[in-house]
């Protein structure tokens, strides 16, 4: 019999098969499963409607693991940064970002990141490891107990991070200033190189008897990880599907994103088109823009034909200056013209309003400037 098994590391189904193995009935696991994920339950002692012996065993069988923020940054928007240690040397943010009185939290998957994209300040860490499903959904619940504790005093308007265009998503209800409404995975490390403990963390994000978010409200972000796509589209369709674009030619791609020189552009983009999105959902590009590197109009042109038969829409993300790159921000004329020029042929674009520009709110920030401190 496995010791130690983190508990939160188990969809209901792995769950179900884990007590199974202890020889106990299968709707054991729907209680603790609920405990665990309705409860915040941080112990099996909690679990009061299941028997003491089974509690005992499980206690002697398994665990579940919390995260709690060892530092946790406000801006004047009401953006909050959450740096979270991992209890082995290692730490990963997660930004929570109001607007209008819609939380959305944008949550990483992996320490460091592989990919090396040349304007991304978490590539500079390299890929420590990914972390675990539980480390993932801790997350999540970690900031749902700080939003209880202390709710949002500000909810901004202005900017928006990969909201569904899904009308019929919002019955109107009002909302809890606890309440996370979407999840982004956008913060540290490339969701997709970690798909084994990533399907699982959004199983459980999405499961009725677990977090209970809609799964329209989960979003992916990739570089172009190309297999793994498809492999994400098999086995969670619904989910919403962001790409990291950043370029229109195969040239400048190759040089800021490595990955695009073993899955370029043509390639990249097909995986798009066969991605399975229900509905009127569409791909969300991103969009980077460096400052005189691929924020022009015969940029916004090029980028206009590439997505033209996808469903689609643009988040246009002007660049966040950070030591050490020598990238630098684009102009407020070359962002509104670029913006202008797709929005005049009828395409969704979103420029991203910077937020937390007054703390470290930019990935990887948080973690940067504490490494520093404590290197002193």
């Amino acid at each position: 019999m496995t010791k130690n098994t983190d508990l939160k590391n188990l969809t209901l189904p792995a769950l179900e098969q884990f007590l199974q193995g202890q020889g106990k009935e299968r709707f054991r696991a729907l209680q603790v499963f609920k405990w665990i994920y309705q409860q915040d339950a941080h112990s099996f002692e909690e679990m009061t409607n299941i028997s003491k012996a089974l509690r005992k065993e499980l206690d002697e069988t398994a665990f579940i693991s919390n995260l709690e923020p060892e530092t946790i940054e406000e801006g004047s928007d009401g953006t909050r940064k959450y740096l979270f240690s991992l209890g082995d040397g290692n730490a990963v943010e997660s930004v929570l970002i109001p607007i209008e009185g819609r939380n959305t939290l944008c949550i990483s998957s992996q320490v460091g990141c592989a990919m090396a994209c040349e304007f991304c300040l978490t590539g500079t860490f390299k890929l420590t490891r990914n972390l675990t499903t539980a480390e993932i959904v801790n997350q999540i619940m970690a900031v749902k107990r700080d939003l209880i504790r202390n709710p949002p005093a500000i909810q901004s308007g202005g900017g928006q991070l990969l909201e569904s265009d899904d009308d019929d998503s919002d019955d109107g209800s009002p909302e809890s200033p606890a309440a996370i409404r979407n999840i982004v995975l956008m913060g540290m490390g490339e969701p997709l190189h970690n798909l084994d403990s990533v399907i699982p963390a959004i199983q459980i994000m999405i499961d009725g008897n677990g977090l209970q978010l809609s799964n329209r409200r989960v979003t992916v972000s990739t570089c172009g990880l190309v297999p793994e796509m498809g492999r994400l589209g098999r086995e969670i369709p619904n989910v919403n599907l962001a790409v990291s674009l950043n370029a229109t030619t195969d040239e400048l791609r190759n040089r800021i994103m490595p990955v695009n020189r073993s899955y370029p552009l043509k390639a990249l983009l097909k995986a798009c088109k066969e991605f399975p999105l229900p509905g009127r959902r569409k791909v969300t590009f991103e969009y980077v823009m460096l400052g005189g590197v691929n924020d022009s109009l015969d940029d916004a042109k090029r980028l206009l034909k590439l997505i033209s038969d996808i469903p689609n829409k643009v988040n246009l993300i002007p660049f966040n200056e950070h030591e050490g790159c020598d990238f630098k921000a684009p102009s407020r004329a070359a962002i509104d013209a670029f913006h202008k020029y797709l929005i005049d042929r009828h395409v969704t674009v979103i420029t991203r309003d910077s937020r937390g520009g007054d703390i470290s709110a930019a990935c990887g920030q948080l973690k940067g400037k504490l490494d520093k401190q404590k290197a002193v």
